[in-house]
């Protein structure tokens, strides 16, 4: 355990000196929380409560960006080489690259919700209990999606162009980048296969609707099953060597870690909540704006305040 805790120190020690670790875990997150809330939200106290289910979305959501830049960057510099000279297995390392991108991303969860009170005077942040275990979840979840793409990949140039591919669906498709009920309705259908709408939807209940994560189940199982998954999958394709090539079957291998979103997203799209819940969450922000009850998400006839 002390060896252990000794090299989840020295993880995130070197995880601060990655540029890009540290633009997709602090600046990144931290510049999306102003443009939402400052301009989407307009500062208007409820709209920024709305908002920041994606925006603390964004954060947990980049760890998986930058965890897989910094290992192929520890790989390509023969880092990883000296770490394998020590007493240390691969479950080791990946373990404590998930804790450390943990431990560093929760401080900016933090400072986000503490300008959300002082900046826009957010009165309550829902359940906090749910909030904190989405927010854990989320970003062991995504994070060991990290360690799968540095797994496959063998440059940097390559696992930038992995991460793009995936970025770009996960942030505009899910809900992180315009509500789900504002795409357009094959958008909506798209949305219920990515893990990353399950995870929106999550935060954005804990935060805005106050759920308690027993009623999120479907939302905490499948993240709990997909991380547990690509976990595996990364520490069965995990290379120290930067000449080390992973077996043929290593990228059906990480293919594959989307099958449970994708069987859920068959189910979600004939029987789930997700999208209806969504819509209805969408619609409560038309209530008048001296209402300062809990929001009720349920279907209304008016239009979109956006």
């Amino acid at each position: 355990m002390r060896n252990f805790a000794t090299l989840t120190r020295m993880r995130m020690q070197l995880a601060m000196r990655n540029r890009m670790f540290f633009f997709f875990s602090v600046v990144f997150p931290l510049g999306m929380f102003f443009l939402y809330a400052g301009v989407f939200a307009k500062g208007h106290p409820r709209l920024v409560s709305y908002f920041l289910g994606p925006v603390i979305a964004f954060n947990v959501m980049g760890s998986f960006w930058g965890l897989s830049a910094a290992l192929v960057t520890f790989r390509e510099q023969g880092i990883l080489r000296r770490f394998h000279i020590a007493p240390v297995s691969a479950v080791d390392m990946l373990a404590s690259s998930v804790l450390a991108n943990f431990v560093l991303t929760v401080p900016t969860v933090c400072v986000e919700l503490i300008m959300a009170r002082v900046i826009f005077h957010v009165s309550g942040f829902g359940d906090l209990v749910s909030l904190a275990i989405f927010v854990a979840v989320g970003t062991v979840a995504f994070g060991c999606l990290g360690l799968v793409v540095a797994s496959v990949t063998n440059t940097m140039q390559e696992t930038q162009v992995i991460n793009q591919l995936i970025w770009l669906p996960l942030i505009f498709l899910s809900g992180a980048t315009l509500p789900v009920p504002y795409l357009p309705k094959v958008a909506q259908r798209v949305a219920l296969f990515l893990p990353a709408t399950y995870l929106v939807s999550a935060l954005q209940s804990a935060l805005y609707l106050s759920l308690p994560f027993w009623k999120l189940l479907v939302q905490l199982c499948s993240l709990l099953i997909w991380a547990v998954l690509t976990l595996f999958v990364a520490t069965q394709l995990f290379r120290w060597e930067p000449e080390a090539r992973i077996p043929r079957r290593g990228k059906l291998m990480a293919i594959l870690t989307a099958l449970p979103f994708f069987l859920l997203g068959v189910w979600e799209y004939g029987n789930g909540k997700i999208l209806p819940q969504a819509q209805a969450t969408f619609r409560s922000l038309d209530s008048p704006d001296n209402d300062q009850t809990k929001p009720n998400p349920q279907p209304q006839e008016k239009n979109s305040p956006f």
